[in-house]
């Protein structure tokens, strides 16, 4: 009888497949997940945020030399988690090529939806920071925000 289990648990229908699986499947060549988590959400934002970077170089290798703020709003947490890893990918992107070595939420506001942080970093230069994978946006796709014992976020970004 356990044997029989085994067999079902392997061979699924289409259908148990589909039922399973309540996320579109990863295309690896053009998106990668973040999934990041703390003992508060405001650890896991900047997880979120430091991991989301951890793509773009070595963040190790970055020193904290400047120091930006970088505040957002949404009109619920998923836009609020989405526009606030959005404003930090604009720091990178927009001529001023800032990455973090450390962020630091100061503080959520989950009534307004508001969030402000700090970053510690310096500005991309190569070859003193490896260059890693270009990270071109970040995506509704699939996004969680997960607040059980430990708060963890999930957030697919294009690449």
């Amino acid at each position: 009888a356990a044997m029989a289990a085994d067999e079902r648990d392997y061979n699924l229908t289409e259908e148990q497949k589909a039922v399973k699986a309540k996320y579109p499947p990863l295309n690896k060549k053009y998106e990668c997940e973040l999934h990041a988590w703390g003992d508060t959400l405001e650890e896991a934002f900047e997880q979120c945020v430091m991991a989301m970077f951890g793509y773009m170089t070595d963040t190790e290798t970055v020193e904290p030399v400047d120091a930006v703020e970088v505040e957002a709003e949404g009109h619920d947490m998923l836009s609020l988690l989405f526009h606030f890893l959005d404003e930090w990918l604009y720091k990178f992107s927009a001529n001023e090529f800032f990455i973090p070595r450390e962020v630091k939420v100061l503080y959520i506001d989950r009534m307004q939806f508001k969030i402000r942080s700090i970053g510690w970093g310096e500005e991309f230069c190569l070859p003193k920071h490896p260059q890693g994978t270009e990270v071109k946006a970040i995506t509704y796709s699939a996004m969680q925000i997960c607040e059980d014992e430990k708060p963890e976020v999930f957030v697919i970004i294009d690449i």
